[in-house]
Formats: C-alpha cells, structure tokens, sequence
C-alpha cells in the first residue's frame, strides 16, 4: 500500500512540474504579451510600414544581429493607412544615428518577422519619442509566389496565342 503511495506522489509531482514548466514557456514566447520580470527600460521610437507581414508584439529588434530591443505596439492610422511600430530600444544603445533604415525581415525561410536597423551616418540619435522615417516592408511570400505565377501565365498565354495565330496564317 505504501508502495503505490509514493507512485501516486511522484506522478502527481512529475505532472505539477510538467504544467509548470509549459506555463513557463508559454509567457516566454515572443508576441504573448505577458513576461516574467519587471519592465524592462529603456526608450521608445515608432515607425510607419505599408505592410507588417506577420510582425508581432515582442518581436525582436536587431542591429547587425544583435538584439536592442523589442516591439512594444503595432497599430493601424487611419490617415497614412498604414502600420505604425512601437519599439522598444534598450537603454544602453542610446547611439543610434537618427537616420537610420529599419527593415522589417524574416528569420530563416518561413520564420518570424523581426525588425533589423541599418544605421546611418547622421550625428544627432534617435532619443525618446523619435520617428523612422527610412522604412521598408515586409517581403510576403505569398506575393512574391504569385507574381512569379502571373509572369509564368503572361509568357505562356503569349506564346501559345502567337503560335496559333502563325499557324493559322500559313494554313490559308
């Protein structure tokens, strides 16, 4: 009877363990919106996009690979139609020159958008509040596939529709 006492403890421990770890995970990934830990700090800046692909809240912000900071907020205005990205910087990457070129890029083949900074040359940085003017946006797979269909149909329609009409005219 004992026996099957402690059994019944160690599963009931393993499968407490197991949803707490699960739990753990889950407000790690990027885009849950809850995090473990205080606030991080730092400063926000904002920048315009046509289109976001699948960029997400908690998505990284990376400049030459390195993470300095976050998306914070992602919402459509209603004058420009278009997406404005809030962004979190780290504190300790206060140098970054006001002219800089945010890119909204994918993470391997089909991964994860993320937002990547080319910096500029301008002297004066980006500080609290600060707008990107240079943006470009997402790539979409899905557009790019169809466009290279639409070309393939555009070639083969006028090939096959100037054979037709050559062998029409040397059938008469």
């Amino acid at each position: 009877m004992r026996a099957n006492t402690t059994i019944e403890i160690g599963t009931g421990m393993f499968v407490v363990l197991g949803f707490a770890a699960l739990f753990f995970l889950t407000t790690q990934l990027p885009g849950s919106g809850v995090k473990l830990g205080g606030a991080k700090s730092g400063y926000h800046i904002t920048a315009a996009f046509d289109n976001i692909g699948d960029l997400k809240v908690g998505s990284p912000v990376t400049i030459a690979g390195v993470r300095v900071g976050d998306v914070s907020q992602i919402r459509f205005d209603p004058k420009s139609f278009k997406a404005v990205v809030s962004m979190r910087i780290d504190k300790q990457y206060n140098q970054i020159p006001d002219d800089s070129f945010a890119v909204i890029q994918t993470q391997g083949l089909l991964g994860g958008k993320y937002i990547g900074f080319s910096p500029g040359g301008s002297d004066t940085n980006l500080k609290d509040g600060s707008r990107v003017e240079q943006t470009q946006s997402a790539i979409v797979l899905e557009s790019l596939i169809n466009k290279l269909f639409a070309s393939f149909a555009d070639k083969s329609g006028s090939n096959s529709g100037g054979n037709d009409s050559q062998q029409q005219g040397t059938k008469k």
